[in-house]
């Protein structure tokens, strides 16, 4: 149980290409995505605090709610709301639509915090992944001053502080296929979910 990062859930997408569906919701494998993020998430932290802007579905879990400060539709956004409100040194993000992320992927990451270190962030040949990576507290301060300009994307705070990239082949010595960072956004990828789970 990691003491000093907080396990942050985003779930702030409109679902627009999921029909108003929550996606988190959906089940893969006759399990909700959310269960399958929160029971890994259970393993490994202490706090465990859920972004969202829509609250009530989430009632029957064990953790803290919080919502969004800033109005803009980003995912930089969520990152500011969970910033702001861990008492933690770092948080942990992981977004709600990913079915297959892997606890030791995750320790993985973990193992990449140090004092001078602000983001642990893994890097596949499809580039980084910050929804799937480790923030310090120190990120707060730019998320909000990128916010306060309006420039939502997440990786513009990577040039202003100091970042240690997890490479992908020491990533797929724990998720060979790196299925940790498949997400789903329409019904076709619910239905390629499934496939690969059958496989699995």
């Amino acid at each position: 149980m990691n003491n000093s990062c907080t396990g942050i859930i985003l779930a702030g997408g409109q679902n627009t290409r999921f029909s108003g569906t929550n996606k988190s919701l959906v089940r893969v494998g006759g399990k909700r995505i959310f269960d399958r993020i929160y029971d890994v998430f259970c393993n490994l932290f202490q706090d465990i605090i859920l972004v969202t802007n829509d609250p009530a579905p989430y009632l029957e879990w064990d953790l803290t709610i919080v919502t969004d400060l800033f109005p803009f539709r980003s995912s930089l956004t969520g990152v500011h709301a969970g910033l702001f409100n861990m008492k933690t040194p770092y948080a942990f993000f992981a977004a709600c639509d990913t079915p297959f992320i892997k606890q030791n992927l995750i320790e993985t990451i973990l193992a990449g915090i140090a004092p001078h270190i602000d983001i642990v962030v893994p890097e596949t040949s499809e580039g980084f992944q910050p929804l799937c990576a480790v923030y310090s507290r120190r990120c707060l301060e730019h998320a909000t001053r990128q916010l306060e300009k309006q420039e939502l994307k997440i990786d513009r705070m990577f040039k202003k502080l100091r970042v240690k990239k997890i490479p992908e082949q020491v990533l797929k010595k724990q998720d060979p296929d790196l299925l940790s960072f498949f997400n789903i956004n329409t019904p076709e990828d619910l239905a390629k979910a499934e496939d690969m789970l059958a496989k699995l």
